[in-house]
């Protein structure tokens, strides 16, 4: 039974229910052993519809392209208990396969139900990205996947926990499964630990309001962000507006892969086709038919700020994936490398809005997160991996420059620090430092993009992969803006620094104690003409070593030469 529910009990327990997945992203960071998640936040928690699996409430620390992808983790849970009929209090389902839950298999899903006096209230979800779950490659990034089998161990949802007892084979099973069981047993650890969380604040919520209360908010927390979100779409102009950007190349063709999108507006209602994007390839660019979707409501949420985050946002929205294509890959695609795809994703949709509505967007972001993974073993046979992304500028906006050095647009994540990353692993940093002349010009320039420097400084040597894009197609500006400087990777052999074929990915590259691979990776794209960019940001501009003098003569002319004499 539901009930009307007056607007300050609503925004008291819309915020009751936010803390409590806050709290839970908080438990994990504070509990996980790996630096992806401990200190990058590549992780979230969530509350779920106990019937359709839609979104409810997620944390504000979570990254957002796990607000829709988790729901249809939730979803699968849901179909695999139905089949099961065996659904009990104190289950919690478990598994990373990334064709019924989005992302890629290093993202392990735990789901738990929530009882409340024998009756399912809803469901608690965690995920995180796990640092090794074995296959081909240390870290699982392997850009020459040809199926998920040579990305990574492959687990279907199964039930970890029943009814409060743990099963301790399926744990055997998975550090059986990984480089570092030490990493992969402390990581999950924390998950369980952020549920047992959630359902305590949960008991503590509902006895305090009552189900029906909090049962009342939920729903209409989700209708309300529908009307808020039809009430914006019709501010914005009806019309019809495309945009096509490329990914370098699948990893095992050096083929560029078109990314499409057909943006439309009418009244309080928009739609997203996709069709024209290339079809299924290869290697790991393709992206599982959640994931396409949940990218393009982290799109909709960067256009539109103010709303809440759940399902209600999207029922307005109307998402058309081709079938065949690179968006919609079946299992057993390889989807390893998701993080490049559905950045260009976000990257087309900005492009197609700032079409409608300039003023909503900001110039594309550096776009790939340079998924670069370095291993070897110590002097006492451990094997050790370290696994990390890297940051890059944002597009600027029409109110300010971009961010320099930020991380990527799908995720609040934070880029470990280097001292975290020399500590835990032999390596040393030589430089980690902005790029000059990375950003893209205009009116509000881009943010830089950085040059990072890697030595391994294991006795026994290092392998070193890469994941990476923006090799071949710089991050575009918008309304007039300049590109950024492309992504460029080099690694140190005995006869000089190399450049990989695939220009942005790699696999196996052998690196003896002292030498190194380095990243300069893009900035962000530049927003509106460059020529309206005052001579005085220039100047502060050369003054600071952000742009060479000789690149901004040619970007913004010579006046900006008189503030300085």
């Amino acid at each position: 039974m539901t009930q009307d529910i007056d607007p300050i009990t609503l925004a008291v327990l819309a915020g009751r229910m936010e803390q409590i997945a806050d709290e839970m992203d908080a438990t994990l960071f504070r509990a996980a052993f790996n630096p992806i998640i401990a200190e990058a936040h590549d992780a979230s928690h969530g509350l779920y519809h106990p019937q359709s699996g839609d979104t409810l409430v997620q944390g504000k620390s979570g990254l957002p392209i796990f607000v829709g992808v988790m729901s249809f983790a939730v979803k699968s849970v849901i179909e695999k208990a139905s089949k099961d009929g065996n659904l009990k209090d104190g289950d919690i389902y478990i598994f990373n396969d990334a064709h019924l839950g989005g992302t890629h298999l290093n993202d392990m899903r735990l789901v738990r139900p929530y009882f409340n006096n024998g009756e399912l209230f809803c469901y608690l979800a965690s995920v995180g990205h796990w640092h090794d779950l074995g296959g081909a490659i240390p870290g699982n990034y392997n850009p020459e996947a040809t199926d998920a089998f040579q990305e990574a161990f492959i687990l279907p949802p199964v039930k970890l926990v029943k009814e409060g007892e743990l099963q301790t084979d399926i744990i055997d099973i998975l550090m059986r499964n990984t480089r570092l069981p030490q990493s992969a047993q402390g990581d999950l650890n924390g998950q369980l630990g952020a549920l047992d969380l959630g359902v305590k604040r949960l008991d503590e919520l509902l006895f305090e309001y009552g189900p029906d209360t909090v049962k009342s908010a939920l729903n209409a927390l989700q209708d309300r962000a529908e009307i808020l979100m039809r009430e914006e779409l019709k501010e914005l102009p009806d019309g019809r507006w495309e945009a096509i950007d490329y990914l370098d190349n699948d990893g095992v063709s050096d083929t560029s892969l078109p990314i499409k999108v057909c943006l439309e507006i009418k009244n309080d209602t928009m739609s997203l086709n996709f069709e024209g994007t290339a079809a299924r390839c290869a290697g790991p660019v393709n992206i599982a038919l959640p994931t396409a979707i949940a990218t393009a409501y982290v799109a909709i949420k960067h256009m539109f700020p103010n709303l809440p985050a759940n399902s209600g946002v999207m029922r307005p929205i109307n998402i058309v994936i081709p079938e065949g294509s690179l968006l919609s890959a079946p299992f057993p695609a390889p989807v390893g490398g998701y993080t490049e795809t559905i950045l260009r994703m976000i990257d087309v949709i900005f492009q197609a809005a700032a079409q409608a509505a300039p003023e909503r967007v900001v110039a594309n972001a550096y776009g790939t997160i340079n998924a670069l993974s370095i291993s070897g073993k110590r002097k006492n046979g451990q094997p050790w991996v370290m696994f990390s992304f890297y940051g890059g500028g944002h597009g600027g906006s029409n109110e300010s420059d971009g961010l320099n050095h930020g991380n990527a647009p799908i995720s609040t994540a934070t880029i470990p620090p280097l001292e975290i990353l020399e500590a835990a692993y032999p390596v040393m940093f030589r430089k980690w430092a902005l790029r000059t002349d990375s950003a893209g010009s205009g009116m509000y320039r881009g943010g830089l993009g950085a040059t990072y420097e890697i030595e391994v400084l294991e006795e026994s040597g290092a392998k070193a992969f890469l994941f990476g894009e923006r090799g071949k197609y710089a991050p575009s500006g918008v309304v007039g803006g300049g590109n950024a400087a492309l992504n460029v990777f080099t690694y140190e052999q005995d006869g000089g620094w190399q450049n990989p074929p695939m220009t942005s990915k790699m696999v196996g590259i052998n690196l003896k104690q002292g030498q190194s691979v380095r990243l300069d990776t893009p900035g962000g794209g530049g927003y509106g003409t460059p020529s309206k960019r005052p001579a005085e940001s220039v100047a502060r501009d050369v003054a600071a070593g952000y742009i060479t003098a000789e690149k901004a003569t040619e970007d913004y002319g010579s006046a900006w030469q008189e503030v300085t004499t």
